[in-house]
């Protein structure tokens, strides 16, 4: 039993660390434009310790950060959203979409991309999603089974080009278009932070609800087996470089700056498409 609410750090809700504030900043699926990235390491050289950290949830954070009364400086917050990565503050807290890093690049099912874009626009677009957890998980796979065995409170898995089947905690949901999928994702979540109430001892997760949210379907018989992590070093669509320990200094992240997008991934690297 939950009690009290999670404390996931963000922008406006920076964690207290030994070494000053850390803030974390939400990657839809990883993806990270350089010219973001650029910016992302000015800050950090002005206003936290230099670097950039990776999380394995492919999310970006900063540390050593100076505040007052655990907040930053309206200063410090204004250079932040000047990165392109803070798109709502209402919302900041509840963007955690984990998709398939490859996605749209080389092999999988289905490009994933639209789907978390059309996702994270509909989370942002309403009020009452802004109460959710901050460890609530979407895990979109596209149908390679890199991301499958990734625990989620909601996602899905495709099965083809136009359809996925969605997952339900640790159930499987109905088979679904994937032209429909964000917006059977968005209602998904909508239930759960209704069944959930909004007390101390709320759930974070749909598998701690006393009840099943939907009804439990079976495994379909497409969906792929685990395929582990990607490698490093060359892979279809482009490179998966290596960030040792997830910290990424200025030195090396300015090596990858030729790339218009990077995707970073949840296992402590970055993927430079071709």
């Amino acid at each position: 039993m939950r009690t009290r609410a999670d404390r996931c750090p963000g922008v406006l809700r920076p964690w207290a660390a030994d070494d000053g504030l850390l803030v974390r900043l939400r990657l839809v699926g990883g993806r990270l434009p350089a010219a973001s990235l650029a910016r992302l390491l000015q800050v950090s050289a002005e206003f936290a310790d230099g670097s950039v950290y990776l999380t394995k949830r492919a999310n970006l954070q900063l540390r050593g950060l100076a505040g007052c009364d655990g907040r930053l400086a309206p200063a410090a917050v204004a250079a932040l959203e000047s990165t392109g990565l803070l798109p709502s503050r209402s919302h900041e807290l509840v963007r955690n979409i984990l998709v398939s890093p490859q996605t749209g690049h080389a092999g999988g099912r289905a490009d994933l991309r639209p789907v978390a874009a059309r996702l994270d626009a509909l989370l942002c677009d309403d009020p009452r999603l802004a109460a959710l957890p901050g460890r609530f998980l979407f895990v979109l796979d596209d149908g390679r089974g890199d991301l499958i065995d990734r625990s989620a409170d909601a996602g899905l898995v495709a099965l083809s080009g136009t359809e996925a089947q969605l997952r339900v905690g640790e159930n499987w949901g109905a088979v679904v278009y994937i032209a429909d999928a964000a917006e059977r994702l968005a209602a998904l979540a909508g239930a759960f932070q209704a069944a959930r109430g909004d007390g101390p001892d709320a759930p974070w997760h749909i598998r701690e609800l006393p009840a099943p949210l939907l009804s439990v379907m079976a495994a379909d018989a497409r969906l792929p087996e685990p395929s582990g992590p990607l490698p490093f070093g060359p892979v279809p669509g482009g490179t998966h470089v290596p960030v040792p320990d997830g910290v990424l200094t200025a030195a090396f992240g300015r090596t990858l700056l030729d790339a218009a997008e990077l995707v970073v991934t949840p296992w402590h690297g970055i993927f430079v498409p071709a």
